[in-house]
């Protein structure tokens, strides 16, 4: 079967006939850029070096560069021109401001270097290769640190594509003398050898992946400048005190503590202090306590003592607010009873003919009678089920029937029995015995 091509697609080729172009139209008619800001490193520098080539790289493409250290493997971030037309370009005042903001002269911006071209896969396989042999570096140059017996922890060596440069780093407490060392490692590895001190926090940005955030480690990912945080912070923001749960990979507090403590600062600026006097809607009163981010302030107010959580947008000056008057304290108090009819509240108020009430008035002799009649009474139960007599017929009161006294008969009354209570007034046992003891 023929597969013809059908007109509108025919139309849609050629741009004349459509408004909007594809990718391959919108490549050909860009320029080659004349800079390229990159980052490179085992320690993620940042540089803007300029380029002539005729290829027209896109951000995170690998190119090769010679830098002060040599020749080595880029990674493009992005392009810097005048006006920044493309959604992939800035312009060098935006990247003049961002390097202000994250450190100003202490950001590790580079420009002594050149874009060469864009890594070709031999270079890339040639790096990969220099990488994979980082653990042979790194055991030959331990052991020749424990024979010059010297008081260093290496950390990490990184090679570069032209091998021109080997850079090991490590930590140290004190000053070290490792001019022997480089020499031992130049003679090994044929190549110029450069060691670095670095601290806590920077080997962590060496070695460190993920934090416990479940995000890369902010200093290895884009943080280049890393400042000293105190526990002032922490405490300001209200965090836990526990170094195990405030500090980083590295040992130190965390370095998010300090993308917050401006504006920590700024909100508690407006905030009143303790033990002032302010003014409410509800009265004057005396702030005890305040909440940052929400704004609040807890004041105890001055005429009933009453706690209260005000914003601190309706705080105002304590001798022109409203002062309430002060009721009658029997009027103040909350009334149980409201909303209720006359006969319910008089119900509710008193206890007469209630079951707890009549418990309490009855005597403990009383009580321990009726516990020793209900006890004969199941004990009597219990004998006629084992000889199979049946139970006496209990006669039916009449309700006009009257004692010899002449007065109505009384119901008896009945007690549940105590629970946990021992075997006096005939509670266990037999029935004689149970019999003896009521009788007694």
């Amino acid at each position: 079967m023929s597969i013809f091509p059908l007109p509108v697609f025919e139309a849609d080729a050629d741009p004349h006939h459509r408004d909007g172009r594809s990718d391959e139209e919108i490549y050909q008619q860009l320029k080659p850029p004349s800079t390229i800001v990159v980052r490179y490193g085992m320690m993620r520098l940042v540089g803007e070096f300029p380029y002539d080539g005729d290829g027209k790289p896109g951000c995170g493409s690998k190119l090769t560069a010679r830098t002060r250290r040599g020749t080595e493997i880029v990674e493009m971030l992005t392009t810097t021109c005048e006006n920044a037309g493309c959604a992939k370009s800035v312009t060098r005042q935006e990247l003049l401001e961002y390097i202000d903001n994250s450190g100003g002269k202490d950001f590790p911006f580079q420009t002594d270097g050149k874009i060469l071209h864009v890594a070709t896969i031999e270079e890339l396989n040639k790096q990969a290769a220099l990488d994979s042999n980082k653990t042979g570096y790194i055991k030959k140059c331990k052991e020749l640190i424990r024979e010059l017996d010297l008081s260093m922890k290496l950390v990490e060596v990184e090679p570069i594509l032209g091998e021109e440069l080997l850079t090991f780093y490590f930590m140290a407490q004190e000053r070290v003398d490792f001019r022997r060392l480089v020499r031992d490692l130049a003679a090994e590895f044929k190549t110029r050898i450069e060691m670095r001190q670095v601290g806590a926090r920077d080997e962590a940005r060496l070695v460190a992946d993920y934090e416990r955030c479940g995000q890369h480690c902010c200093c290895r990912q884009f943080l280049k400048v890393l400042k000293p945080i105190s526990m002032r912070s922490a405490k300001l923001q209200k965090a836990t005190l526990d170094p195990l749960k405030i500090s980083g990979r590295c040992g130190r507090l965390m370095c998010c503590l300090r993308y917050e403590d401006q504006t920590y600062d700024e909100l508690r600026k407006r905030l009143p202090r303790r033990k002032t006097r302010v003014g409410t809607s509800e009265g004057p009163g005396i702030v005890l306590d305040t909440k940052i981010l929400v704004q609040l302030a807890l004041v105890q107010l001055e005429h009933n003592g009453e706690q209260i959580a005000v914003p601190i947008e309706e705080l105002t000056d304590p001798d022109q607010c409203r002062v309430p008057v002060k009721d009658d304290p029997a009027v103040d108090k909350p009334d149980p009873l409201r909303g209720m009819s006359e006969s319910e509240a008089a119900a509710r108020s008193s206890d007469r003919g209630t079951g707890r009430s009549r418990l309490k008035n009855r005597s403990r002799a009383d009580q321990q009678d009726a516990y020793r009649a209900k006890s004969i009474e199941k004990d009597a139960a219990r004998d006629r089920d084992r000889s199979g007599t049946p139970p006496p017929e209990t006669p039916r009161p009449q309700p006009d029937a009257k004692s010899p006294e002449g007065e109505p008969k009384q119901p008896k009354r009945r007690r549940r029995r105590r629970r946990g209570r021992g075997d006096g007034g005939g509670s266990g046992g037999s029935s004689k015995s149970s019999g003896g003891g009521s009788g007694g």
